[in-house]
């Protein structure tokens, strides 16, 4: 089995985006999607998630977001039409030829996975991580916030959270103009499609994690859901070794 990551590998998207992917191990697919301002390597390599995940017998895809990592990162607001990191999941899915397989991801990356599930995705099983319910039913809540962090990374006071995270989007070697647009993207998830979601999924969050609402909350929404709370908060939970293990934990049933 293959214990470290491959080089990024690229494809064309649906209209033309380079979209990057790295996987690690053999077996079953999973498809793992990271959170805004992060990548594949930041959110699933770095902290051992993915060598947890691929340790159980599973080939871990995970590809990095328009405008993230070694994805194309377009300044023309046009490759942000809303659903377009959904349609990209679909596309590399396609590109893969995946037609078993599970699919997961953390945060911006659960919000995405929810849409492809509305949008007729069919994988086995489901992780959502990082992500409460009111973060898929209102997917406007936080733009401002963003926002705010993006337009001007170095003018926030320290030790906020708006610090915290302009921090963050330095060390990931971010892109605030084409992260503005990723912002156009987001579709808010009705509750009618969240209680349609058939398959058994494993809501994972931090104890202290409340920026998307209540994990708790959204697995009980799910007609298969189950709440996991791991060490940590939004930020922190990533580098704990407790959420690998819970997702690889859960695929591995």
């Amino acid at each position: 089995m293959a214990t470290t990551a491959t080089e990024p590998r690229v494809f064309s998207s649906f209209d033309g985006t380079r979209i990057a992917w790295r996987e690690v191990g053999e077996g079953r697919p999973v498809v793992l999607i990271h959170g805004y301002f992060s990548n594949a390597w930041t959110n699933w390599i770095r902290y051992g998630h993915a060598a947890l995940i691929a340790a159980r017998g599973f080939r871990v895809i995970m590809p990095d977001l328009r405008a993230h990592g070694d994805s194309d990162r377009p300044h023309d607001l046009a490759a942000y039409l809303p659903d377009a990191l959904t349609r990209d999941g679909h596309a590399l899915v396609a590109h893969l030829g995946l037609t078993d397989y599970d699919l997961g991801g953390y945060s911006l990356g659960a919000r995405t996975t929810a849409r492809m599930l509305a949008t007729g995705a069919t994988p086995r099983r489901v992780v959502i991580a990082g992500m409460g319910l009111d973060g898929l039913l209102h997917t406007g809540r936080r733009v401002d916030h963003f926002t705010r962090i993006l337009a001007d990374p170095d003018g926030h006071v320290r030790g906020s959270p708006e610090w915290l995270a302009a921090a963050f989007l330095k060390t990931t070697g971010g892109d605030p103009k084409a992260l503005l647009g990723v912002l156009q993207t987001f579709v808010d998830t009705p509750a009618e499609a969240i209680a349609a979601i058939a398959q058994p999924v494993l809501v994972v969050a931090g104890v202290d994690d409340d920026d998307n609402g209540s994990a708790a909350e959204l697995a009980h929404a799910l007609p298969d859901g189950r709440y996991v709370a791991v060490p940590g908060n939004h930020m922190s939970s990533v580098v704990k070794p407790e959420l690998g293990q819970a997702i690889a934990d859960f695929l591995a049933e």
